[in-house]
This record gives C-alpha cells, structure tokens and sequence, in this order.
C-alpha cells in the first residue's frame, strides 16, 4: 500500500513525487508519516453529523489544493502539525470513539489515503464501529477513492467551482470542475442512499459542501443546479456563507469582504425554487472565526 508514495499520483496533480526518498509531493508531504494538527470532538458540522455528542475530527496537515482563501492555512501549508505513525492513527480513532464521537472524520485527507486505509484496517480489527467520514476539497481521483471503499461510510466533499477559470484563480487547479465531478459520481457509487439512524445521525451517504464566495453567486447557482438536476435526492446539498476574508486574499481584493445576506438567501430561494430537500444552510452571523479551530495538537 506505501508503494502508492513512491511516485504519488494520490491526487489529480498526479505530481510523481518520491515520498519515501523525502521528496515532498505538490501537497507538500513527504515521507511515510502522517502530520495531523488536530484530533478532538468537533461541534460544527453539519448537524447529522456532529450531533449532540460532536464529530470524531482528525485534521490532517498539508493539501493538494492551494485555495487563496484558505480558513485552515496553519494547516494546508503543514505550518502546524506533528508527525505520527499510523499505528498511533488508528489509536486515536478508538480514543475518539471512546469519547463518544458520533464518527471519525478524517479532514483533507487525501495525500494520506494508503496510511489510512491501513490505520483503519487496524482500529477495526481493533473495534471500531462508528461511521467513518471522508472529509475532502473534491479534488480527488476516483482511482484513490476505491482504495477507501469499504472503509469509508460518508463523503463529505466541497463541491467547489464549475468555471475553469475561477477555479485557476483561486484554488490553482483549473480541472478541479471535471475532476471534482468524476470524484463525486464514485463517492456516491459508494455510498448508495443516504442512511441515518433513529437518533438523526447519518450513517451512510454524501453531502457536498458549497461555499459561497463574494461575487460568485451566479456560479454558486450553476452548482447547484448541476448536483441537483445529476444526483437529486441521492445527495445531501450543505449551502454556506461562513466566507471569512483572512489577510491571505489582500491579493485578491474582490475576496476582501463577506458575502452578504441578501446574496446567500438568493442562493438558498434559488434553491429551493429548484426543488432541493435535502440540504443544510447557515444562520446569520456564520462567517466568523468560530469555526476555525485551534490547530495546537490536541488529540495528537
């Protein structure tokens, strides 16, 4: 399973990169470790997910994608983080479960798909029993994705651009649309309908993120229009407005702002007016720093 890190094509970039000789990928990881920043109950998900009891968080360091308004720098640049093996990975998901997490919900974890499915392999050979939730930009490969199948109960993918063009200026991955579109259509081959148990916690299925960006909303309607009318009820739309304009957009001055109550209740009419049912939105007063948790090790 580490060969896969001998030349990683883990992610779209397919950037060839010899981890195991210490040659650091385009995501920025290297070696055979895994650099988690933070691993604790977390309270802001979406609420089938993080319930009452909170959401199983394990926040992996570094990223394949480079989103210039990036909420989680301290993490998708490995700036915080400490390297573990992944004997101590599957340990901290049976202490998760001890502690009564709804899940484990493994965020960003793409670059380190083979350490987990063997971390995983062994806390379930160990007891683990709760759903396991990828966490993820929507960059993906669906040749990656298969090695999780069976591992992993819920998908929760941004679903982030459908404009080539926006998706190069912000995230530099000008194929993210195509790749995020075929990465979704595996996630939900995977998963089927979604399931949840008496209590409201979802067990099984996908939920794709859509994050509203200043100034984009007509895209954040093409977006939805186009998981609505692929996948209908066999998804879960997650609409937010959490935006938060950091110093990392300065040079981005069009990202210099919140998005606006009047452009994100557009966005959820239009909605709506489309049919969705399915689906999560955001209260006033979302885009706010609360959701940004301290990345100081914790769990780790």
């Amino acid at each position: 399973m580490l060969e896969e890190l001998h030349s990683c094509r883990l992610c779209p970039r397919e950037c060839g990169a010899d981890r195991l000789s210490g040659q650091a990928g385009a995501c920025g990881a290297v070696g055979d470790q895994i650099r988690v920043a933070r691993a604790a109950l977390h309270f802001w998900e979406e609420p089938c997910l993080s319930g009452s009891d909170g959401s199983g968080a394990v926040f992996f360091s570094f990223c394949p994608l480079k989103c210039v308004y990036c909420q989680n720098r301290a993490i998708s640049r490995g700036d915080a983080g400490k390297n573990i093996s992944i004997e101590r990975l599957a340990e901290i998901f049976l202490e998760l479960q001890a502690q009564k997490a709804h899940n484990i919900n493994l965020v960003t974890p793409t670059h380190y798909v083979p350490q987990i499915v063997l971390a995983l392999q062994e806390a379930k050979r160990q007891g683990l029993a709760i759903p396991v939730v990828c966490n993820c930009g929507g960059y993906e490969k669906p040749e990656t994705l298969r090695l999780l199948d069976g591992l992993v109960d819920i998908y929760l993918p941004d679903f982030k651009y459908l404009s080539s063009e926006t998706a190069g200026r912000y995230s530099g991955a000008p194929d993210y649309p195509e790749r995020a579109k075929e990465a979704l259509a595996e996630m939900v081959r995977q998963t089927g309908e979604p399931v949840f148990d008496i209590h409201g916690i979802m067990q099984k299925g996908v939920i794709v993120r859509h994050l509203l960006l200043p100034g984009k909303l007509q895209e954040a309607k093409d977006v939805v229009r186009y998981l609505y009318q692929t996948y209908g009820d066999r998804i879960y739309l997650s609409l937010m407005s959490q935006f938060t304009p950091l110093e990392n957009v300065a040079g981005w001055p069009e990202l210099n702002r919140t998005v606006t109550e009047e452009e994100y209740n557009d966005l959820v009419d239009y909605a709506l007016n489309l049919g969705v049912e399915n689906g999560f939105i955001q209260e006033g007063g979302a885009a706010d720093e609360s959701f940004i948790p301290q990345f100081d090790c914790e769990g780790v």
